[in-house]
């Protein structure tokens, strides 16, 4: 057992497996902690109930959602300084990555968009509505598409990564709230709420 924040929320391992990233949901902190002792090494303060996290390829930089507000949070991994790196939005939720990490994804659940952000300078590249209370996202292997679930209005949409551009919309069963990719049969699974998994070919979303 490894004790964290209080009610943690979202776990992350950075690409060169050496740190486990914890979001904790109700003492707005991260928890960073060490692979090989197993133990906690740093707690950095982040904002009123952080959620989602990606860490950059070179696994320096943390990006962190503020659920709470509005705001993606860098964190670099070195000095365990945050900083405010963007405002996508209300209720930022979940956070993807380009495969180059140039780019950010975020689902933002309170004003029901997804925002692109450049991971440098925080600036919005683009910005698209996408139904209500978007939660979770996923990408493609080659970053060129990103999927997006709808809680509210139990859908899946499928977006050109390079500006957001609608491709497709599909609906879900009630509340979907997880959402993942699979490469090596290029299929996109959903996990709704009341207890389904749906399986889509990415050929049959756009």
């Amino acid at each position: 057992m490894i004790p964290v924040g209080s009610v943690p929320k979202y776990v992350a391992v950075t690409p060169d497996d050496s740190t486990v990233l914890v979001t904790n949901w109700c003492s707005f902190d991260l928890s960073i902690v060490d692979v090989a002792t197993a133990r906690e090494v740093a707690r950095v303060p982040i904002g009123r109930h952080p959620r989602g996290i990606v860490v950059s390829p070179d696994s320096t930089t943390a990006y962190v959602a503020v659920m709470g507000g509005s705001e993606v949070v860098r964190v670099d991994l070195a000095t365990r300084n945050a900083t405010k790196l963007a405002a996508p939005g209300s209720g930022p939720r979940h956070i993807v990555i380009s495969p180059d990490g140039s780019t950010l994804y975020v689902s933002n659940n309170g004003s029901g968009t997804i925002t692109s952000v450049s991971a440098e300078t925080g600036k919005v590249l683009a910005r698209v509505s996408v139904g209500s209370q978007p939660r979770s996202l996923a990408i493609s292997a080659d970053g060129s598409a990103l999927y997006a679930v709808s809680y509210e209005s139990s859908t899946v949409t499928k977006l050109r990564a390079s500006d957001l551009l609608m491709l497709d919309r599909k609906p879900t069963d009630h509340h979907p709230i997880g959402i993942t990719y699979e490469p090596t049969t290029r299929s996109i699974w959903v996990a709704c709420y009341g207890g389904s998994i749906i399986v889509y070919d990415d050929n049959s979303v756009g």
